[in-house]
């Protein structure tokens, strides 16, 4: 099996180099769209590349041949469907397709970043698995419901059943914002946690979806100082294109915790403590009192 698969691949390779990068473009497409969303129709090719009819129809034949087993057009709603069977014809690098779908992603292309003698990007944890962020994904796009195995520092491995809205990068890493059914609340959980995920078929309930995420809809703005125990505080105005000493941020509640981690900012209350790390002093301490997760933040109380 593992050389038919190897043979498979080899072949696929081989008709792939033989492709225009054009048409190697609007295949990735195909075949990021039937991954991460589970569907695409001739239109969506069409609009995104603007080809005519005729071409996106040859472009679905070429990528039926590359994997046959991979999509399934259903006349009904005249769309593409990835199948059960789906195997990735392009390789797409986690780290790359997470950062460009949150920027709206473009071409479907993902090819990992080559490094840089010169220039240096910290260390990261591991990047989440490309299967399970697609499986979420999809669940996303396609408002459905997930049944999962999630690995929690308190709990253990236990299988949930979440309604995920979004994922964010919180500055240290990838998470999903999704309702808890068994904690009937809305919850952060980390992307690397997950074991496995299946869709659970049928509409979520409306209580599930994004706009009763009060923590998500709520937006905040924390005002930033330099902290006062630093005496150049010039060099962290600079650091931050502050204006008048000062730099405000509207943020979503869910996540203004986690910035404030990220960036180090001292959150108690006359920040007389001198937190070890923190350039930064939450100016408005008063929003502290809107941030459910606020414990994250340094100082707070």
């Amino acid at each position: 099996m593992e050389y038919q698969n190897n043979l498979n691949e080899l072949q696929i390779e081989k008709k792939l180099a033989g492709l225009t990068h054009a048409q190697s473009d609007r295949l990735a497409f195909i075949d990021f769209s039937l991954q991460f969303f589970g569907h695409i129709a001739r239109t969506d090719l069409i609009q995104r590349f603007k080809t005519g009819l005729a071409a996106s129809t040859r472009d679905f034949s070429t990528y039926k041949e590359l994997a046959p087993h991979n999509l399934i057009l259903r006349h009904q709603t005249k769309s593409y469907h990835r199948t059960d069977a789906f195997q990735p014809v392009y390789k797409h690098d986690p780290e790359v397709i997470l950062m460009s779908l949150s920027r709206g992603f473009g071409n479907g292309i993902s090819t990992g970043v080559q490094p840089s003698e010169q220039c240096f990007d910290a260390v990261r944890l591991i990047h989440p698995n490309v299967a399970i962020i697609a499986s979420i994904m999809r669940a996303i796009h396609n408002k459905q419901g997930i049944k999962c195995g999630y690995v929690s520092v308190s709990s253990g491995e236990t299988e949930r059943a979440l309604v995920p809205h979004s994922i964010i990068n919180n500055g240290h890493r990838w998470h999903v914002r999704a309702y808890d059914r068994k904690s009937n609340s809305f919850r952060d959980f980390v992307s690397t946690r997950f074991t496995f995920v299946d869709s659970i078929q049928g509409p979520v309930h409306v209580h599930e979806a994004s706009p009763y995420d009060q923590q998500w809809q709520l937006i905040v703005n924390i005002v930033l100082v330099p902290h006062p125990k630093i005496k150049q505080s010039k060099a962290i105005e600079m650091d931050y294109n502050m204006a008048d000493g000062k730099l405000s941020i509207r943020l979503r509640a869910a996540v203004a915790a986690y910035v404030l981690r990220q960036w180090q900012v001292d959150c108690s209350a006359d920040h007389t403590d001198n937190h070890q790390g923190c350039q930064l002093a939450l100016a408005n301490p008063e929003v502290l009192e809107l941030i459910k997760n606020i414990s994250l933040a340094p100082g707070a109380v």
